[in-house]
């Protein structure tokens, strides 16, 4: 491809015109198109919008098992054998422990995840108090992942001050039902569409790995944009032992570097994070991964350990990014 191909694809995203899906499918499978002039022009797309800054989050596993939903590339699902810390919430004490060191540490935002299908009405009334605790101690967002809710339980958390909650789609409404069969594809989308309702800013990504198309890539990626998701984070499944999707998925990393430029051109104005399994499917190519995105998690996942988190901050520092921060 021409250097002008790139320069169309840029502008076109930044003026909001919608990549047409053929375009779409080749920017992630066709050879014709380079990864280098692919990555500038993504690169434009996100310092138009979100500047040269990259938001730190930080997770807090509050809760650990006990799940009753059978996703398969989650250890903690009832159907997983594999060997991991089971524990149910965590004390009020510990998760305000937890906000604080992430605060510390200079996180942007504090993510908390609740295994479960749903919360109960005093689980939402639990979590809404936590929320305020935090909020009057520390100036940080709050995102909250804590299963499917109804837009009377999504509203409570919004006035309690949650900023984002957290429920991803993971992949295509046609491959749903062969990562999960407790729940289904609509029963997500019911559950980003109350949080909308009820005034929450919406955190919804995908995970690369498990067995889907590329066409499933680009359904998820279309709906994402569909449902206007402020924050989209780009999961490289992360196999462990004991899930029911614990082969090796073949990801390389120039296929998961289109990815995050292709949903970076489909959601221009998005924070595309770069989240679990970038230090084992980017590789050396890590740093690459800030052209397109602008967001990553610190001090690793929910059952998986990332880099330490002095080498991460040195890895934005060298590649000339900041870090977005309140404090």
């Amino acid at each position: 491809m021409d250097r002008q191909y790139y320069s169309q694809l840029a502008d076109k995203s930044i003026a909001g015109e919608l990549l047409k899906r053929e375009a779409a499918k080749e920017i992630l499978i066709s050879q014709e198109i380079e990864l280098m002039p692919l990555l500038n022009a993504a690169y434009e797309v996100r310092k138009k919008f979100v500047g040269n800054e990259v938001t730190v989050h930080i997770i807090n596993n509050a809760q650990n098992g006990y799940c009753p939903e059978d996703c398969h590339y989650c250890a903690q699902a009832k159907s997983s054998q594999a060997n991991i810390e089971e524990y149910p919430i965590k004390s009020d004490q510990e998760i305000l422990a937890e906000a604080k060191n992430a605060y510390d540490k200079g996180a942007y935002r504090y993510c908390m995840v609740f295994a479960g299908r749903g919360p109960s009405q005093g689980r939402v009334e639990h979590l809404a108090r936590l929320i305020r605790a935090i909020k009057s101690k520390y100036p940080i967002e709050i995102c909250v992942s804590t299963g499917l809710l109804d837009k009377n339980k999504a509203q409570i958390l919004s006035d309690a001050g949650l900023d984002r909650l957290n429920h991803n789609l993971n992949t295509s409404e046609r491959h749903y039902p062969k990562i999960c069969t407790t729940h289904t594809y609509a029963d997500r989308l019911n559950t980003l569409q109350a949080a909308r309702q009820a005034g929450l800013q919406l955190c919804s990504g995908v995970i690369l790995g498990m067995g889907e198309k590329s066409e499933d890539v680009l359904e998820t990626a279309y709906t994402l944009r569909h449902l206007a998701s402020e924050s989209i984070p780009i999961n490289f499944f992360i196999p462990i032992k004991g899930t029911q999707l614990s082969e090796h998925p073949e990801l390389s990393p120039g296929y998961c570097l289109r990815v995050l430029c292709l949903y970076r051109f489909l959601n221009p104005k998005a924070e595309i994070r770069i989240a679990a399994g970038r230090e084992l499917h980017l590789r050396s190519m890590e740093v690459m991964a800030l052209y397109p995105a602008n967001s990553l998690f610190l001090d690793g996942y929910l059952n998986a350990k990332g880099h330490e988190r002095i080498r991460t901050f040195q890895m934005i520092k060298d590649a000339s990014f900041s870090i977005q921060s309140d404090h």
